[in-house]
């Protein structure tokens, strides 16, 4: 396999990475909200919801800062490295940055962030960890 393959195969590994923490934070949020009501134990997992707040308050403090996802810059050197262009790669990772990645100004990306943030620690104390 050449070395240039790896790097593209490692930045689609990245990507997908990526991916799935972001369903991570979405869903859990989700997941939390409906499991109440259900009465899902799992949802009050302290575990799982400290993840969770984690997950989404390091991406609101990024936001904040104006830093951009370590995730990304990784994804990006590879594909440098991989002698890719910057966001044109294979099919899957093309759809999945199509999910990832919107042109809006940097202050909804704060703002979003930020009230989702809001959301997480709301459902702390709505649904209680164990």
């Amino acid at each position: 396999m050449k070395v240039a393959t790896l790097f593209s195969v490692a930045a689609d590994t990245v990507l997908v990475v990526h991916f799935l923490f972001v369903l991570f934070v979405v869903f859990g949020l989700l997941l939390v909200l409906a499991g109440k009501p259900l009465h899902w134990q799992w949802v009050r997992n302290r575990w799982f919801r400290v993840t969770h707040l984690a997950g989404i308050g390091i991406v609101v403090l990024q936001s904040w800062f104006g830093m951009i996802c370590p995730l990304t810059i990784w994804e990006n050197q590879l594909r440098a490295k991989a002698g890719e262009a910057v966001y044109e790669e294979s099919f899957i990772a093309h759809f999945l940055n199509e999910l990832l990645y919107y042109t809006a100004p940097p202050w909804v990306f704060i703002l979003c962030y930020t009230v989702f943030g809001a959301l997480v620690i709301a459902s702390w104390f709505w649904v209680r960890p164990d």
